[in-house]
């Protein structure tokens, strides 16, 4: 069977880990090479061995400009092009409303939403016509949960960014599409709820709310990302695919 990313040169930011690695390995499975990112050098080495010979890491924040202009560089010198991007990297905190910070704001507007930005903004001169863009939304854009506001504004900026982008992108022809998973068993998770046992709590309560009755899986997401990256989707540009057991859409 042919491989879907023969060929391709890819870019997944925050591929150390979680959804992110778990569509690293599955786009290098169809045949892409991927390059990806993380703030952690030591998560990054561990992941690349995971992928394989066709990853390469490059340590940086999509937070700060000058991180990105030096992953571009690397990627230019090494391979030239960017034929799917996967602008993943991002996360949130909870924050009860009367309690938000600045910092905090500051936090994850500027990972979330200037972080993906930039990603994007800063790769197109390596985007050949044609090519694929995949930003990480998620279902808090479109859900109201408690005590979310600020990460849940995040991602609904970044989904509009997909339909902006789009317009904006179309004498290029390179699709731009949101990927918004549901709840997803990632190494997140603890550091979101705190402890294991809070992860517990937080699957056991997830799995109540979703209909298909558990939190998904990051692979689960990998193979979405996949689809959206290939020609499978060669006619999809600028929806919002919504892989969360059906969460958000009843």
């Amino acid at each position: 069977m042919a491989q879907k990313l023969e060929g391709k040169i890819a870019l997944i930011t925050g591929g150390n880990s979680g959804i992110g690695l778990a569509t690293a390995q599955r786009f290098a499975e169809e045949g892409a090479y991927v390059f990806i990112t993380g703030r952690r050098q030591a998560e990054l080495d561990a992941a690349v061995k995971l992928i394989g010979p066709n990853a390469f890491a490059v340590q940086g924040d999509v937070s700060k400009p000058a991180d990105l202009d030096r992953l571009y560089a690397t990627i230019k010198q090494k391979k030239g092009r960017i034929d799917v991007l996967f602008a993943n990297a991002g996360s949130g905190e909870f924050a009860r409303l009367g309690e938000i910070t600045e910092a905090h704001y500051d936090k994850w507007f500027d990972t979330n939403v200037k972080g993906t930005l930039f990603t994007v903004q800063k790769a197109l001169p390596l985007m050949p016509n044609g090519a694929s863009i995949i930003l990480a939304a998620s279902i808090v854009a479109t859900k109201g949960f408690e005590n979310f506001s600020v990460y849940s504004a995040t991602k609904a900026a970044v989904r509009s960014f997909a339909r902006t982008w789009t317009s904006d992108l179309k004498a290029r022809k390179i699709r731009v599409n949101a990927l918004s998973p549901g709840p997803i068993a990632t190494p997140g998770i603890e550091q979101l709820t705190g402890s294991k046992e809070g992860i517990a709590q937080w699957e056991a309560s997830m799995s109540a709310a979703v209909p298909l009755g558990r939190v998904g899986e990051p692979d689960e997401i990998a193979k979405a990302a996949v689809f959206l990256a290939s020609d499978d989707s060669s006619f999809v540009t600028g929806i919002e695919l919504f892989v969360d057991g059906g969460m958000a859409q009843i």
